[in-house]
């Protein structure tokens, strides 16, 4: 085997920097060094460990040979590993797995950004997630965390964000047409769909309740293809319907409340630090 010289991380460390930054001056601000020391850095890793030019002069930026943007592939991945390592082995206990309860309208909003960041913090941790409706999921006992939607003032755990319900009818869609007006709602459970029917009643309009689904994106598929309208938080609604109100003929609807519930009985750090993201995540 060949007797290569090794590739001191902080020489990685830098090289991105300098790569992300555009040049010299800004990576050692960010980095918090001198320009001379980042300089050496560089010339360390150039001549005496790679034997190889990483930079060009292309005007007044600086850019990457064709070693260099090899090497910046290389430099990000070794980084990478290196920070799951050291991750993983300074802190053991979260080394493990944790299961999440959430309505599926959640999954697509909020999940993937908080489940992406925690997972790049905590590769070794196994997340198992569990799509249900918030009624099904507050009579479980076996799940860490739960994330459910509770009427205001029936608030429990962690209050996560309010939001207002709407109605949402895709863009075609001619509410003056429809004598009785079809509803794609939650199945009979959801207190939102509750709400909507209670609204509509007390303003004496006619509807009917033409799809149910416990599946949000069922009902959106619904929606979107023109068959009817719902009454949703106004965050999971797509960009490209429309948002109804008073103006359109139709009862304005209360706010809801997102919550997240601890087991205290399987209560971990593992769990605690995944709460702490979802807290952030719907923060965001």
């Amino acid at each position: 085997m060949a007797n290569f010289p090794t590739i001191d991380s902080e020489l990685l460390r830098t090289f991105v920097a300098i790569a992300d930054q555009g040049g010299f001056t800004r990576a050692a601000e960010v980095l918090n060094r001198t320009q001379s020391a980042v300089s050496m850095q560089m010339k360390r890793l150039e001549e005496d460990v790679l034997q190889r030019a990483l930079f060009l002069k292309e005007g007044r930026q600086l850019g990457l040979t064709a070693e260099g943007q090899l090497l910046l592939g290389y430099a990000r991945r070794i980084l990478k590993l290196q920070s799951e390592v050291m991750s993983s082995l300074r802190e053991p206990h979260m080394v493990g797995s944790v299961r999440v309860g959430t309505p599926d309208d959640y999954v697509m909003r909020f999940m993937p950004s908080i489940l992406a960041r925690f997972a790049q913090t905590y590769p070794m941790v196994q997340v198992e997630l569990h799509c249900e409706p918030s009624f099904h999921l507050l009579q479980r006992k076996d799940l860490d965390l739960t994330i459910v939607t509770r009427e205001p003032g029936k608030e429990i755990g962690q209050l996560l964000r309010q939001e207002q319900i709407v109605w949402a009818q895709a863009a075609g869609f001619d509410l003056n047409e429809q004598s009785s007006l079809p509803l794609a709602m939650f199945n009979a459970e959801c207190f939102c769909r509750d709400w909507a029917c209670n609204a509509l009643d007390t303003m004496g309009r006619d509807y009917r309740v033409a799809y149910t689904s416990p599946s949000l994106s069922a009902i959106m598929a619904v929606v979107s293809a023109g068959l009817a309208i719902t009454a949703q938080l106004q965050s999971l609604i797509p960009a490209d319907m429309r948002i109804l109100g008073v103006d359109d003929g139709l009862p304005s609807m209360p706010s809801a409340s997102i919550v997240l519930l601890r087991n205290a009985q399987t209560r971990s750090p593992v769990s605690e630090c995944l709460a702490d993201y979802i807290a952030d995540g719907f923060r965001l």
